[in-house]
């Protein structure tokens, strides 16, 4: 089964197996119909109705649609981390951080071309998702220390932490930026972008 978000944030976890399926076809129903409605016309009313459960089911986890946006935001996060562990673990150790970072970059943007939602979603930064002070892109880097370091034989202390938090913050701006130009994603800006941040890892990780 796909991972649901962390407890937190939801009104109540899911405990039975059944629970936790039904939070998952609701969370995909939302993902659905972001694509299709966007986030302003997206109501729990709709979600309940495409995930075929009773709208109490959808109030059961989540007071409102920010949260729920919010729950799909955790759920990207945690299937993006899986995607970055399966792809370095394909790699076998061998390429150091510019294979690390080649992971990251791409499985994202694989996500972004693909995942349902993910692009008025992705990890929270897009629409007003959560608390202010969750900050994204502080999870995303935080996420990555974790993943990361023992891949780069690296300590996860705050200056490894720092400089993954500087590259996240590049790699969103200018791949929103890429996905603004063109709807695939602008393949130049993207090698731009790549560019930069080999040039800034490698004065950071060599």
């Amino acid at each position: 089964m796909k991972p649901v978000p962390h407890a937190t944030s939801l009104r109540r976890a899911p405990v039975q197996r059944r629970s936790a399926e039904r939070l998952t076809r609701i969370l995909d129903a939302c993902a659905d119909l972001l694509d299709e409605v966007g986030y302003d016309a997206l109501s729990t009313r709709a979600v309940a109705q495409r995930a075929s459960v009773p709208i109490g089911s959808v109030y059961r986890f989540f007071g409102n649609k920010r949260q729920m946006a919010d729950a799909l935001a955790q759920r990207n996060l945690e299937r993006y981390s899986e995607r970055v562990t399966r792809r370095l673990r394909q790699a076998g150790g061998d390429g150091g951080w510019r294979t690390a970072m080649d992971a990251v970059l791409d499985e994202y943007l694989e996500m972004k071309r693909t995942a349902p939602g993910f692009s008025l979603v992705d990890f929270g930064n897009q629409i007003p998702v959560g608390a202010r002070h969750t900050e994204p892109n502080h999870r995303v880097a935080d996420r990555l220390t974790e993943l990361l370091s023992g891949y780069l034989d690296r300590e996860p202390d705050e200056d490894l932490r720092r400089v993954f938090l500087v590259a996240v913050e590049t790699a969103d701006t200018l791949v929103h930026l890429a996905f603004r130009v063109a709807p695939e994603g602008d393949e130049r800006i993207i090698e731009e972008a790549r560019e930069m941040l080999r040039a800034y890892l490698a004065r950071a990780l060599d």
